[in-house]
């Protein structure tokens, strides 16, 4: 399911790095999209979160988190 807001919703300037974005890789990932939507309640906290995931402490390498991540990206059919 693809949000309309995440095609409309955004700021002028957020709008116009995205359009930036589609030009330079042929197209925005829904990602991307969702975490540039009013950063401010989602984006900024869930790549905070994302980042202490992957490069916090922990028991795994951090060559071990990121395989993990790609792999639960590609079970998802996701680029990232």
């Amino acid at each position: 399911m693809r949000l309309t807001v995440l095609e409309h919703g955004h700021t002028p300037d957020v709008r116009a790095e995205l359009n930036e974005f589609r030009r330079r890789e042929g197209g925005v990932p829904d990602a991307r999209a969702m975490l540039s939507y009013r950063p401010e309640l989602f984006g900024r906290p869930f790549r905070e979160a994302v980042h202490a995931a992957l490069h916090g402490p922990s028991d795994w390498s951090p060559a071990e988190r990121e395989f993990l991540a790609t792999f639960v990206s590609a079970q998802n059919q996701c680029r990232f």
